[in-house]
């Protein structure tokens, strides 16, 4: 077929995917799914044939998705309302002091978002950085942005969390190096958007909280050792996993070798952590069974959204394969001279400021760089740096078409002029800083 023709389709896929969610508002799961059905048949494709190419993407990417977005919602679930999330904000800022408080609210950012969704994580620590605001005078944007930055960072950067699980599935990136690579891209951006700009923008915008803002909590937190040991354990096995599978770790036990491929797959080391956070921070501190299954059923609602995304997302890359635009697309890239990490972070920041929502950014733009990849000869490493550009791109300009743009204006009490000048810069400049180190790695790897 004629290049300008499987182009125009991709385009005019991509055209219809944003007018349905942004002038029909039609939920984002349908209309990525109208997208790929219009661009098979706008390409040529047969009914019969893009029926079978819905049901290979969806199916070839949930299976692994699925698994590891349900496993990690109902974990961070058994967190969120055990007190976790609270305890270990509670122990970092009594380790850093008044003094390192920003510090301690970046970090507290950085680890609770791992396994708690960002705007559940945000509402849960809102009453800390309101008392935090209470005892010191300061705006309450020195704690409030250094703790965005940190929840934002992780969310986006740091497999298990649902973004760049999904993303590493579609483009067939280990996560165990986009781990690497996240922590590698994301610790600058979240100092920089955190840490320097939070001090910046608080020294000229000074908001108090509201007189009504609720206290912080005085309910026993679990242990902070058992928290953090149970929060670390699944990234630490799939990185144990990952390097012993890329031989920087060498095991010569077979025995040995088959726990650690078991236990370091996010699939075993995320039931390991369901199970130590069911019986540590569930069972043993009081809860009663029927207790934590409700708490399961319930984290599983956001988590299914973000399936069926994910594997929407899935059928649109089949597509672009199926109908060899993704081949086209890739000898194009090329042809322009446009290296394709700045191809994805490109693509996933103009979906982005389009129509607002992150993970609709990234699992789109997946879509489109993933046939870029076939036989493009790049290592496991350059593979993940993909990932995080995706994710940077999807990170960067949140505005008023963004959910949440809405939820920090309205907690902290800012009005429109306040949030463009501190929430969207800051992810502006996380998206920037987070694509530099992602490319950083790109170019070395």
């Amino acid at each position: 077929m004629d290049q300008f023709v499987l182009l125009l389709s991709v385009a005019a896929g991509v055209a219809i995917l944003l007018l349905l969610i942004l002038k029909a508002r039609i939920p984002a799961f349908i209309a990525l799914l109208i997208a790929s059905i219009c661009t098979g048949l706008m390409a040529g494709l047969s009914g019969k044939e893009i029926i079978d190419t819905v049901q290979l993407g969806m199916g070839s990417t949930l299976g692994f998705v699925a698994t590891v977005v349900g496993l990690g919602a109902i974990f961070g679930g058994i967190l969120e309302k055990t007190g976790g999330a609270r305890g270990i904000a509670a122990f970092l800022l009594q380790r850093a002091g008044p003094q390192k408080a920003p510090l301690a609210m970046t970090l507290a950012g950085f680890v609770i978002a791992i396994p708690v969704f960002f705007d559940v994580a945000f509402i849960i620590l809102y009453p800390v950085i309101a008392a935090l605001q209470r005892n010191t005078g300061k705006s309450i944007l020195a704690f409030a942005i250094p703790l965005l930055a940190g929840l934002a960072t992780t969310h986006a950067f740091i497999p298990p969390t649902p973004g760049p699980v999904a993303v590493a599935q579609i483009i067939g990136a280990d996560l165990g190096l986009v781990i690497t690579v996240g922590l590698i891209a994301g610790v600058p951006a979240a100092c920089i958007a955190g840490l320097l700009f939070g001090r910046f923008i608080s020294s000229r915008i000074y908001v108090e909280v509201p007189a009504t803002t609720a206290e912080v909590s005085g309910d026993t937190m679990p242990n902070i050792g058992i928290l953090l040991a149970i929060i670390t354990l699944p990234i630490a096995l799939i990185l144990v996993n990952t390097f012993v599978a890329s031989g920087l770790i060498q095991v010569e036990s077979a025995w040995l070798l088959t726990v650690i491929s078991l236990l370091g797959h996010p699939f075993g080391a995320l039931i390991l952590a369901n199970i130590l956070a069911w019986y540590l921070l569930g069972r043993r501190a009081g809860f009663a069974s029927a207790d934590l299954l409700k708490i399961s059923a319930q984290s599983l609602q956001p988590a299914g959204i973000i399936i069926l995304l994910t594997g929407a997302g899935g059928v649109f890359k089949q597509v672009l394969v199926q109908t060899g635009a993704g081949e086209m697309m890739a000898g194009a890239v090329s042809e322009w001279g446009v290296p394709v990490i700045v191809f994805a972070f490109l693509a996933a920041a103009l979906v982005r400021i389009l129509q607002g929502s992150a993970t609709v950014a990234m699992i789109t733009s997946a879509g489109l760089v993933a046939p870029l990849l076939t036989g493009g000869g790049l290592s496991g490493i350059q593979l993940a740096a993909v990932v995080i550009a995706i994710a940077s791109g999807a990170t960067v300009l949140s505005h008023v078409n963004d959910s949440g743009f809405w939820l920090v204006k309205e907690y902290l009490g800012l009005t429109e002029s306040q949030t463009f000048r501190s929430w969207t810069v800051m992810t502006v400049l996380l998206g920037v800083v987070g694509f530099a180190g992602a490319l950083g790695v790109f170019l070395a790897g």
